[in-house]
């Protein structure tokens, strides 16, 4: 038995004592769960992508009309939704709403195998995967406080999103490729940064319908940085067609 004023949400003893093998093993399983929610995420999402994909038909009647805009914007949707309601909804309803999001985030990545030879895109894929791997891994086992990189990883995520509109106007490929490795970089960071931020919203959390919300939207986070690091990496190392 030990005490740590972090631990406080399993095994709850008094005067503060915890069961600190307990709490860890407790910890192990939240996290196993969200990576397994973030996986099942990806997979619904790739579905979705080569389903669509091996349909030229559907292709051409999302992405030639004003369905392709909405397709763009529906998980942004859904991901505000999913932020601002997670205090109000039921667990179920976020579950759901996540389901939806990864779905229609597959209507978007279906362009990847239009655009990409699909070798390539496997390859990045794995290079992606192992990456992030290694990444929250190393979020997850470091003793050392990446709270502080936080501020910066997000300054520059907010850079990569206004060079990105910019580019948008100039159509520089120097200036995308630059903006690619900088986003390469800022979400290998954000990898270990985002791990180490949801073991901490564990320790910070009471057993119940409130820590089923958070693993969802611990699952949403990784798998953002998982797909927005697969692009940027497939800007720069992907072959197209």
């Amino acid at each position: 038995m030990a005490f740590d004023p972090e631990r406080r949400a399993f095994g709850a003893r008094p005067f503060g004592m915890v069961d600190t093998a307990a709490v860890d093993e407790a910890l192990r399983a939240y996290m196993l769960r969200v990576y397994n929610i973030m996986a099942s995420g990806l997979l619904l999402s790739g579905i979705v992508a080569v389903a669509l994909a091996l349909s030229p038909t559907a292709m051409s009647v999302i992405f030639g009309s004003g369905l392709g805009i909405v397709a763009m914007l529906l998980p942004l949707g859904i991901l505000m939704a999913m932020s601002f309601g997670i205090n109000r909804m039921q667990a179920r309803t976020i579950e759901i709403l996540y389901w939806v999001f990864v779905a229609s985030f597959g209507l978007s990545l279906s362009t990847v195998f239009v655009v990409y030879q699909l070798g390539s895109v496997a390859e990045v894929f794995f290079i992606t995967a192992g990456t992030f791997g290694a990444m929250s891994l190393y979020g997850y086992t470091t003793g050392r406080d990446l709270t502080r990189f936080g501020s910066f990883l997000f300054m520059g995520l907010i850079g990569i999103i206004i060079a990105m509109v910019v580019n948008l106007f100039v159509q520089s490929s120097a200036f995308g490729f630059l903006i690619s490795v900088l986003g390469v970089l800022i979400f290998t960071g954000l990898t270990a940064y985002d791990t180490q931020r949801i073991k901490s919203q564990f320790y910070a959390s009471e057993p119940g319908e409130m820590m089923t919300k958070r693993a969802v939207m611990s699952a949403v986070q990784l798998y953002l940085d998982f797909i927005n690091l697969f692009m940027f990496l497939l800007n720069i190392m992907g072959q197209r067609r």
